[in-house]
């Protein structure tokens, strides 16, 4: 932690990293950090996501506002929604000692639920621009008195065409300001902005690095929401030796999935923040010694976890913005093994993917799921080579009597496969599996029944209006 305490930070910061297992910081953070916490130039900074950005403007931000000030201190402006909630988690993540209220502004929820919370005295507003200024024209946020703003991921707000926005919103704001625009490109609207809008400030630029690691394999899965456990369990079951960390957006969605998979006889543990420390080291010691092979876990919890030989990582859930994705497939495919990196995503979600995909520059491969008779043809072969490497390297001497009494009355075909039943039996059931809805079916088949539904409710109005039901057949005998 030596580095981050030079970095000029306090020791509440210093103790907040320490929680985190955050051990040094990286490029954008040692430069970025001591030139905001100055305060003598603004910055624009040209780093990727993945990168450790949002540290490098929140801690600095944190260390300078002040607890109770009864107005907006820092306005944060983002491209998603998603990425709004991700960062306000983040600053929250970091506060520790310190008594600041942070709130997420974004469209899609309530409009009063957030206007009332504003009122009530909020010092950091993370938000998308059409929400943010939405509340500004409501005047449930004033921004006049900001010491900071931030624009997260600039050159993709000003692709989504939020250019006019962003300048309508820092109009607003005071002219005693730091700004501080982070972004991985920087196109002219940039300088224009940093023109219009900036006094003295520096641009940084940060090497760019492959935000994904080339021998991790990327694929997702299309799935409804209610088909999700069945296409894990397909998954796991068409590895060969499957060890790795399925992620879930929250605690009780970790406890509940991996409760299921303990039901479903799966070597399997959750971790997130609502266990104790000795929990957490207990649970992945176990995980590391290979006793588990499946851990649960959330992102923040995830943190610290330092295991290189894991096969798979598993996005139960689409994660909330690419900087997590970046954090959760990195954990796998390292010192020089081979990785899969698994998305399900449900049939909304298929935008928040794109947008993943242009920001880390990779297009994720699509596959179908496969089929209840390929996962049991695949578990006959596994065990086959159970069996087969067992008979080379296993110690079955103290079994060669028993065998051969069986084999007085049995033909050995007869005797291995009474064997090979009784022990994987339960395996080898195609009951254990349920149908897996296809998702382009299930998409038509919803349309049909809209289309249906809208007939009818016609129909119905027709009849409520006339007194009886409208006679198709007869329109039609008139139109021949």
């Amino acid at each position: 932690m030596e580095e981050f305490k030079k970095l000029g930070l306090s020791d509440n910061a210093i103790n907040v990293l320490k929680k985190k297992k955050y051990v040094t910081p990286t490029e954008i953070q040692s430069r970025a950090i001591p030139l905001l916490l100055a305060g003598k130039l603004d910055i624009i900074a040209q780093s990727q996501t993945g990168t450790g950005k949002t540290a490098a403007f929140a801690l600095p931000i944190i260390e300078k506002v002040k607890e109770h000030s009864k107005h907006v201190q820092a306005i944060i402006l983002t491209p998603t929604r998603e990425l709004a909630i991700q960062v306000a988690k983040e600053i929250e993540s970091l506060l520790g000692r310190k008594r600041l209220r942070v709130l997420a502004v974004y469209g899609g929820t309530s409009v009063s639920d957030q206007r009332i919370k504003l009122r009530q005295g909020i010092d950091i507003v993370v938000g998308t621009p059409g929400r943010v200024i939405d509340q500004i024209k409501r005047r449930s946020l004033d921004i006049s008195r900001v010491d900071f703003a931030v624009l997260d991921e600039a050159d993709e707000m000003l692709n989504m065409g939020f250019l006019d926005d962003i300048e309508n919103i820092l109009g607003k704001t005071s002219p005693h300001k730091k700004m501080l625009l982070f972004s991985a490109t920087i196109p002219r609207e940039i300088h224009r902005i940093a023109k219009r809008f900036m006094k003295q400030h520096v641009v940084l630029e940060v090497e760019n690095r492959q935000l994904t690691i080339e021998s991790t394999k990327q694929i997702f899965y299309e799935v409804m929401p209610k088909d999700r456990f069945e296409a894990l369990r397909r998954i796991i079951d068409v590895s060969e030796d499957f060890y790795g960390i399925i992620f879930c957006k929250t605690r009780i969605d970790v406890d509940h999935l991996a409760r299921k998979l303990i039901d479903s006889n799966y070597s399997a543990a959750a971790i997130h923040g609502d266990i104790t420390q000795a929990q957490r080291e207990k649970i992945l010691n176990t995980f590391r010694d290979h006793k588990i092979n499946i851990l649960v876990a959330t992102d923040v919890a995830a943190r610290g976890i330092d295991v290189n030989d894991l096969t798979h990582v598993v996005n139960y859930s689409l994660p909330q913005s690419p900087e997590s994705y970046v954090h959760r497939i990195g954990r796998t495919g390292r010192a020089g093994k081979k990785g899969i990196a698994v998305t399900f995503i449900i049939p909304s979600e298929k935008n928040k993917l794109r947008f993943i995909e242009r920001i880390v520059n990779n297009k994720l491969e699509q596959r179908n799921l496969p089929s209840i008779d390929e996962v049991i043809a695949f578990r006959k072969k596994h065990i086959r080579q159970i069996v087969e490497q067992a008979s080379k390297t296993g110690n079955s001497k103290s079994y060669e009597n028993i065998a051969k009494e069986i084999l007085i009355s049995n033909t050995p075909v007869a005797a291995l496969s009474s064997l090979l039943e009784y022990t994987f039996k339960s395996v080898l059931n195609p009951n254990n599996y349920k149908f897996i809805q296809d998702v382009k079916l299930a998409h038509r088949t919803s349309k049909k029944e809209k289309k249906n539904s809208i007939g009818r409710n016609y129909r119905k109005k027709r009849h409520d209006a006339h007194g009886d039901k409208p006679n198709f057949k007869k329109r039609r005998f008139f139109k021949k």
